[in-house]
């Protein structure tokens, strides 16, 4: 699975993978907010790197969680989904609003292969200190550069330079005409 090849996704191995994580986010969002800390013990158990200062609010999501990296004060909102078929990697600083989702896995597109749970995961890596906004959803396969800025509800399926601002769906560079004269 995490090494780019086909897969199938039934497989009883990755369906334990699957039940340890739901254990582990059903302790994490129902864990009351002053016991919670940062992130509960049994979702950092899960997870692959979690500096001590990230932070993850309820409720969260996870399909795997051991392909998870969050850097020095990464911030996740409520809401988000993280299927994490392959590695999720967010550096330092980075700040997800509620609801955001990033989906590793795509599903084949033959119908016969689909249905017999054939897929591919495509990692995800977020530089430091962007700011992803609410409702966004990124993309296997896609790099989001240092600084860059996420507009809410944007839906990314290529690669965000640092410094870019994106917008929409899919998500374009967002052009500043506040300068032009």
């Amino acid at each position: 699975m995490v090494s780019g090849q086909w897969y199938r996704c039934l497989d009883d191995e990755l369906a334990d993978m699957r039940m340890a994580a739901r254990h582990a986010v059903f302790a994490h969002n129902n864990t009351p907010p002053d016991d919670r800390g940062n992130i509960t013990a049994a979702l950092l158990a899960l997870l692959a790197y979690a500096a001590p200062d990230a932070r993850i609010e309820a409720p969260f999501h996870c399909a795997y969680g051991c392909n998870i990296h969050l850097g020095a004060q990464v911030f996740i909102n409520s809401g988000c989904t993280f299927l994490d078929s392959a590695e999720i990697n967010i550096g330092a600083g980075t700040m997800l609003g509620p609801n955001v989702q990033i989906y590793c896995p795509q599903h084949h597109k033959d119908p016969v292969l689909r249905k017999d749970g054939l897929e591919i995961a495509r990692p995800v890596f977020i530089g430091e200190n962007v700011w992803v906004g609410g409702g966004a959803i990124i993309m296997g396969g896609v790099h989001i550069g240092d600084n860059a800025i996420i507009g809410a509800g944007s839906v990314v399926t290529r690669d965000v330079r640092a410094g870019m601002t994106v917008v929409g769906n899919p998500a374009r560079e967002m052009i500043n005409r506040s300068s032009v004269a």
